[in-house]
C-alpha cells in the first residue's frame, strides 16, 4: 500500500469530524466517535472490533486509506 503523503499542517478536530461523518454516511465506516481524550473510536463494519485512533491526523490517514482502497476496487 502507498503510504499517505505528509501534511503541511496538523489535522484539526473539526476536519476529522467532517471526514468521519462522510465516511459513515457513504458506508466506508460503520461508526466513528471522538473521545474526550482526543482519541477516536472507529468500527469498520457492524459487529466488528472497535479500533482506537490516536487523534484527528489518524482519522484523516484512515480516510485516505479507505478512499485509496475504494478507488482501487472500482477500477478493477
Amino acid at each position: 500500500m502507498i503510504p499517505p503523503r505528509p501534511r503541511a499542517r496538523a489535522a484539526s478536530w473539526a476536519e476529522a469530524c467532517v471526514w468521519a461523518d462522510v465516511l459513515v454516511r457513504y458506508g466506508l465506516l460503520d461508526a466513528a466517535l471522538p473521545t474526550p481524550s482526543g482519541q477516536w473510536l472507529v468500527r469498520l463494519y457492524p459487529d466488528g472490533p472497535v479500533e482506537v485512533l490516536s487523534g484527528p491526523s489518524a482519522v484523516l490517514d484512515l480516510a485516505a486509506r479507505l478512499q485509496h482502497q475504494n478507488r482501487r476496487t472500482r477500477t478493477r
